[in-house]
C-alpha cells in the first residue's frame, strides 16, 4: 500500500474516479459525501467522513456511523480538518478531488489551506482542466510535453529558472501584482524548475478526471 490518501472535498464533483487501489486511505468531507452517493462511489471503501455536518442530511448515519468523525471547529474549514486527520494517521501524500468549481471563495480558501500544510503534506489537486500543487524549490516534472503549464507566484517567487518550457525563465522574478507565469507550455518531456525564495503554484493542463 502506498503512503497516499485520496480526499474528496465539496467543490465540483469529478466526472470519473481514479483507481482507488492506489491509495492507502480514502476519505471525504461531509459535503462531498453527497455527490459520492449520487455517483455510486463504493462508500464502504471510505476510511472516514469528516466535517461539522452542516451540509449533511439523510439516513446514511445509520449505515456509516462508525466512519463519521465530527469536527465542529468553525475556525477551520472541513478541508483543513480532514488534512489534520490524514496527517495524524501518518500519511504525507494527498490527492484532492473537488477542490475547484462552485463558489470561488472556497477555491481560494482551499489553496490557502494547502499552503498552510505545504511543509508537512504533498498535496495535489485534480479537476477536469488541470492538476495543480505547490512546487518545491528544486523540481523536475516528467511526462508533460505539449501540456499547458502555468506558474503562479503565491504571492512572489524570486530568482526562478526554468528549462523545458516554450518561454523559459532565467533568474527571473514573479509577483502576484506585476508578473505572472501563466499560459506557458512544455516543449520537452521533462520540465525543470528552480527558485530561491517565495512559493510557487503550478497548474498543468489536461483532462485528469
Amino acid at each position: 500500500m502506498k503512503d497516499k490518501a485520496l480526499l474528496f472535498i465539496n467543490g465540483d464533483a469529478p466526472k470519473t474516479f481514479p483507481d482507488i487501489k492506489n491509495y492507502s486511505l480514502i476519505a471525504c468531507t461531509d459535503g462531498a459525501f453527497h455527490y459520492l452517493k449520487v455517483m455510486d462511489f463504493p462508500l464502504d471503501k471510505l476510511d472516514f467522513i469528516s466535517g461539522d455536518f452542516d451540509s449533511h442530511s439523510g439516513a446514511d448515519e445509520n449505515i456509516y456511523e462508525e466512519k463519521f468523525i465530527h469536527t465542529p471547529d468553525q475556525d477551520k474549514t472541513d478541508f483543513h480538518k480532514a488534512l489534520e486527520i490524514i496527517l495524524e494517521k501518518g500519511i504525507h501524500n494527498v490527492d484532492v478531488l473537488g477542490g475547484s468549481g462552485g463558489e470561488q471563495d472556497h477555491f481560494l480558501g482551499n489553496l490557502t489551506v494547502a499552503y498552510t500544510f505545504k511543509n508537512e503534506l504533498n498535496i495535489k489537486f485534480y479537476d477536469a482542466f488541470s492538476e495543480y500543487y505547490f512546487v518545491p524549490k528544486n523540481s523536475t516534472i516528467k511526462g508533460i510535453k505539449d501540456k499547458m503549464v502555468s506558474l503562479y507566484p503565491f504571492p512572489f517567487v524570486e530568482n526562478i529558472t526554468t528549462k523545458g518550457l516554450n518561454w523559459p525563465l532565467t533568474n527571473g522574478n514573479l509577483t502576484i501584482t506585476e508578473r505572472l507565469g501563466t499560459r506557458n507550455f512544455a516543449v520537452e518531456d521533462e520540465v525543470f524548475i528552480e527558485y530561491k525564495k517565495g512559493d510557487l503554484l503550478i497548474f498543468i493542463g489536461g483532462n485528469y478526471l
